[in-house]
């Protein structure tokens, strides 16, 4: 309960406008009475909540962050080449490419998609562009993205209303629905804790 305040009521935050959402093995036991204490009307419950983070890295799409420095900052020229190239090399079926830019003289860069894109970014950040001055590319960059091949989350079985005090048992967690308080099943499969009416 501490830690839910420091994060909520402690930054200004009220908690009773929230859901809380419960994960891990043990996390769903206990979520009634946490929400109780904080004056949380619901409680969500994901599918699959035991394993929660564990699929939530299984799913994440695979990145591959590129970095090269371009070693002739005044010349630009074969910066498309060279983007493509870094492009291709990351092995990503969505690629972003970006440069990174500064006026020639200055100690700091902007992360840009393209070298005609500088101009516009420094005067958007800086409040001021210098349309006469040589820019310099320092760094070329790549991010790669190729979904996750696994299906972490596979659909949750065929689940039903409870009203409590309910255990409701999981393949990785136990729920347990307190009394006063009543679950129901979202269209995402998520068991949704609420306190019952009186």
């Amino acid at each position: 309960v501490q830690a839910i305040r420091a994060v909520t009521v402690e930054r200004g935050v009220d908690p009773r406008q929230l859901a809380l959402v419960a994960f891990g093995g043990a996390g769903p036991l206990h979520a009634c009475a946490v929400a109780d204490a904080l004056g949380m009307k619901a409680v969500i419950v994901p599918p699959r909540a035991g394993v929660l983070s564990a699929a939530g890295i299984l799913d994440a799409p695979y990145q591959t962050d590129a970095v090269r420095t371009w070693p002739t900052p005044a010349d630009t020229e074969g910066v498309d080449a060279a983007l493509a190239a870094l492009a291709e090399a990351t092995g990503g079926t969505d690629v972003v490419t970006a440069v990174d830019c500064r006026y020639a003289g200055q100690s700091h860069e902007l992360t840009v998609p393209t070298v005609a894109d500088f101009g516009e970014e420094h005067r958007r950040r800086n409040g001021y562009a210098r349309p006469d001055a040589p820019i310099e590319v320092v760094a070329l960059r790549a991010t790669g993205r190729t979904p996750s091949p696994v299906d972490a989350l596979p659909p949750a079985g065929s689940r039903s209303a409870a009203v409590g005090p309910a255990v409701l048992s999981e393949p990785d967690c136990t729920v347990w629905v307190a009394p006063g308080w009543r679950a129901d099943v979202d269209g995402s499969g998520s068991w949704i804790l609420r306190r019952s009416k009186s």
